[in-house]
């Protein structure tokens, strides 16, 4: 008898032990899968320019052309992200894309300045460390965001302009071209018609308030590209690319350059990247109003967007859009314009593009 009592005695023991031991097990567990979602969290987004972009004045063929340059060059980016790689490395790569295209007011497809030459500007920034690139009135680079990115890993400097600038490209090896390879005829042509009217001014449109001339729509659009992006490890980054504006004169250099204003990442808030009339862009400090409005007000970046895109900024005289992602993988895309390029992916891979308000 007491040995049976014995033995149940162990056998009630051994079954709590065993049960006590399998409970911090699948707590870690849980954790675990917690953990690997929340690092596995990624997104991308980007932007080709706001302005008076209307459905009437686009033909079919013409929107196809946007979208596909647009899905071409978020899949380009969201592919590094899938795969492991970092945010400045997608957004480097998507602005890429965008830059070698006509389509857009960067890289190939710059407008020209009073002097008949295409001047370019770009900036990256990290998320992560809170270093920065930029360069400005670059004419012989041809992808810029690549330049901007060498001075930011590889210098001492966040920001070089015009010879200088060049000389720092060609030290560290990157691709340098003839002025003429930035040549399309619609640009020039939209050159030739602002001179025409005998205007010392850069182009407006209807309402006074653009950046130059879209020679493929009617009226105009602010032409700057731009990329957002978080990573698998929750790191941010933000960068921007631009030809500036039609007919500018005396070595005018816009808001995309500028880190705090067209361009800023902070991993504690969001990655941003603006385009816009860059003057306003600039008092306003755009970029980092919006990170500050997250970090400061502790509002939402939906909140914090829309508070300076559309109140603050139009308050001042300006107008565009910006886009933007948060640490948590959320998504803003906010512009008080017409229509804004744009598109967005999460990591499930489902994609959005845009092209007008609705």
């Amino acid at each position: 008898m007491k040995k049976i009592i014995l033995l149940f005695s162990l056998s009630l023991f051994l079954s709590c032990n065993t049960s006590t031991n399998k409970e911090p097990e699948a707590k870690q567990t849980n954790n675990t899968e917690k953990q690997q979602d929340s690092v596995a969290n990624f997104g991308i987004v980007i932007h080709g320019g706001a302005g008076t972009i209307l459905k009437e004045n686009m033909s079919d063929s013409l929107e196809q052309e946007y979208k596909a340059k647009l899905e071409e060059a978020i899949r380009t980016g969201h592919e590094i992200l899938a795969n492991g790689g970092t945010a400045i490395e997608a957004v480097q790569r998507t602005i890429n894309i965008m830059e070698n295209s006509p389509l857009f007011n960067a890289g190939k497809g710059a407008v020209f300045t009073n002097e008949g030459k295409n001047e370019l500007d770009a900036s990256i920034m990290d998320g992560q460390t809170l270093n920065a690139g930029a360069v400005s009135g670059v004419t012989t680079v041809k992808n810029p965001i690549n330049l901007a990115w060498e001075v930011m890993e590889n210098s001492e400097h966040v920001m070089l302009s015009g010879k200088g600038a060049e000389q720092f490209a060609t030290e560290r090896g990157l691709e340098i071209v003839d002025p003429g390879y930035f040549y399309t005829e619609n640009r020039f042509k939209s050159l030739e018609r602002l001179k025409a009217k005998n205007t010392e001014k850069t182009e407006l449109d209807h309402d006074g308030k653009t950046a130059f001339v879209d020679p493929f729509i009617k009226d105009s659009k602010f032409g700057t590209v731009g990329c957002a992006a978080l990573d698998k490890n929750g790191n941010l980054a933000a960068g921007t690319s631009t030809g500036g504006m039609t007919n500018k004169k005396w070595g005018r250099i816009g808001d995309a350059p500028i880190i705090g204003a067209g361009t800023y990442a902070n991993n504690k808030t969001a990655a941003i990247s603006a385009t816009g009339w860059g003057e306003f862009f600039i008092r306003g400090v755009v970029a980092y109003d919006i990170s500050a409005l997250m970090e400061y007000k502790e509002m939402s970046l939906a909140q914090a967007a829309k508070e300076v895109i559309q109140k603050k900024n139009p308050e001042l005289g300006g107008s565009g859009g910006i886009i933007a992602i948060d640490y948590q993988g959320n998504v803003s895309m906010e512009f008080n314009t017409a229509g804004m390029y744009r598109a967005k992916m999460n990591k499930n891979g489902k994609l959005e593009i845009g092209i007008y308000k609705n």
